[in-house]
C-alpha cells in the first residue's frame, strides 16, 4: 500500500520501480547486476525498471570506465572480479542530479533558515536567513514564502531548475508530513496544517518533518548512515532530542517527537529541570549549562560565556565539560545498551562540549558497558544549521522518489 503526503511523486510505477529508484538514490553509482541481487529481482525485470526510469528521466547511466560509489561498493558487496570474469561492462545507474532541485528550511524559535539542494541532496545555493517576531502560525509562514522567494531568485539568476518542492524541519510532534500537532519552541498547542499553508503562499508542494528525524534521513540516504543497519541521532542544545533508524528510516511511535529522551535519568547528582526531575537529560541543555555554570562562578553566566570559557580552557569551566561529557557518555550508553545501534551521533548546538572532552565520554560509556562488548563508535557532528535546513530537503527528496518504506 502506497503512503500518501504532500510531496508528489516523481513518476508513477509498482513497488518494485520505486525500491529500483530507491536503491539507485542511495547507493548509486550502482551495477545492475548488484540491484538485481539486492532486490531479489531477475536481470529481465530490472532491466524493464531501469529502462522505463531512464525513460522518465530519473536516472541515467555512467560511462563504463566511471567508477562505482563507496557506498555501492561496501555496502552491496559488489563483487567487481565476478562481473569481469562474466565479461560484462561495469556500466553503472544513478540517479539524474540535475533533474530536480529542492528547497529546505529550518525552523527556530524566531527566526528560519534555508538552502537548496539537488536530486542528490548536494547543496547548490547557500543559505537564506529570516528572522521573525511573531510566532503565530501565519507570520512564520510569511517567513517562510521570502525564504522560498529567495532560493527561487538564485535558481533563476543561475540558470537551474525551478524548485520541484520545499521542506520544512521544527522541533516538535508532526503527523502525515504536513500538520503540526505540537511545538515547543513556536509555542503551538493546537494543529496547524503547516505544509497547506506553505503551499498556498508559495505555490510549491510543502512537506513538514520533525528536525531529528530529518538529520536521520539525511544521514541515513546521503551520509555516512547510508547502508547501516541500525544508528542513532542524539541532540544536544536548546533542548535533548534522540531518533533511531532501522534499515535506513526513522522508527515510527506516535509519542516520540515529545522530548521524551530529555528527561531520561542520567545524573542522580545533576540539577533539577522546569518538571522537577533531578539529573534528567534536560542538563545537557544550554539553559542548564548555562545556570550550573553561573553556580559555579558566583555570577549570572550565559551559556555564550561558558562557550568562551570552555574553549579557552578555563578551570571552572573545564570542569563542567568533564561533567557535561560524563552525562553525555551515561545517554549514549543507554541508548546504545537498550536499541544496539552500530553508530550514534551527536549533534546540536552544545555538541562542541563532546569534542572538547570525547576521552571523558568514552570513559562513561565503557563504565555503562560490558567489557567484551564491542565499542560504541559515536560520531560528533560539527554544527551548522545549514545541514538541518538540507536535511529538511532529503526528506523530500526521499518522499519525491520512493513513498514505500525502502
Amino acid at each position: 500500500m502506497v503512503a500518501t503526503h504532500p510531496i508528489p511523486q516523481w513518476f508513477t510505477g509498482s513497488q518494485y520501480t520505486y525500491r529500483v529508484a530507491a536503491s539507485i538514490l542511495k547507493y548509486g553509482p550502482v551495477a545492475r547486476t548488484t540491484l538485481a541481487e539486492r532486490l531479489g529481482l531477475s536481470q529481465g525485470a530490472l532491466s524493464r525498471i531501469t529502462s522505463d526510469l531512464i525513460h522518465e528521466g530519473v536516472i541515467a547511466e555512467l560511462p563504463s570506465a566511471t567508477t562505482l560509489g563507496e557506498n555501492s561498493a561496501a555496502s552491496l558487496t559488489l563483487d567487481r572480479g565476478r562481473e569481469r570474469r562474466r565479461g560484462r561492462p561495469q556500466t553503472a545507474l544513478v540517479v539524474r542530479t540535475d533533474a530536480k532541485t529542492f528547497i529546505g528550511i529550518k525552523v527556530h524559535t524566531n527566526s528560519a533558515i534555508a538552502t537548496a539542494v539537488n536530486a542528490h541532496s548536494r547543496v547548490i545555493i547557500e543559505r537564506h536567513e529570516r528572522s521573525f517576531t511573531d510566532q503565530n502560525p501565519a507570520s512564520v509562514v510569511d517567513c517562510l514564502a521570502e525564504l522560498v522567494d529567495e532560493c527561487s531568485q538564485d535558481f533563476a539568476a543561475q540558470g537551474l531548475a525551478a524548485p520541484t518542492a520545499v521542506g520544512i524541519a521544527l522541533a516538535g510532534h508532526v503527523q502525515g508530513d504536513a500538520t503540526v500537532t505540537f511545538s515547543p519552541f513556536l509555542h503551538w498547542e493546537k494543529p496547524v496544517d503547516l505544509a497547506a499553508m506553505v503551499t498556498a503562499a508559495t505555490g510549491l508542494p510543502a512537506g513538514v518533518f520533525n528536525d531529528i528525524d530529518s538529520l536521520l534521513v539525511d544521514s541515513s540516504w546521503f551520509g555516512s548512515g547510508v547502508g547501516m543497519n541500525v544508528f542513532a541521532i542524539i541532540t544536544m542544545g536548546v533542548g535533548v532530542g534522540y531518533s533511531l533508524a532501522v534499515h535506513g528510516s526513522p522508527v515510527d511511535y506516535p509519542d516520540k517527537d515529545y522530548g521524551l529522551a530529555g528527561h531520561i535519568p542520567i545524573d542522580p547528582d545533576g540539577p533539577r529541570c522546569s518538571a522537577g526531575h533531578v539529573g534528567c537529560a534536560q542538563c545537557l541543555t544550554t539553559d542548564s549549562i548555562a545556570q550550573e555554570y553561573s553556580l559555579m562562578v558566583g555570577h549570572e553566566a550565559r551559556f555564550d560565556d561558558f562557550a568562551r570559557d570552555a574553549r579557552a580552557g578555563t578551570s571552572l569551566a573545564t570542569r563542567l565539560v568533564s561533567r557535561t561529557c560524563f552525562r553525555l557518555g551515561t545517554l549514549i550508553a543507554i541508548v546504545a545498551n537498550l536499541a544496539m545501534p552500530s553508530t550514534i551521533i551527536v549533534a546540536g548546538e552544545t555538541a562542541f562540549i563532546a569534542q572538547l572532552g570525547t576521552d571523558s565520554v568514552r570513559d562513561d560509556i565503557n563504565h555503562y558497558r560490558h567489557s567484551q562488548c564491542a565499542p560504541v563508535r559515536f560520531d560528533i557532528m560539527d554544527h551548522d544549521w545549514q545541514l538541518w535546513a538540507k536535511a529538511a530537503a532529503s526528506q523530500v527528496i526521499v518522499r519525491h522518489i520512493s513513498p514505500v518504506d525502502c
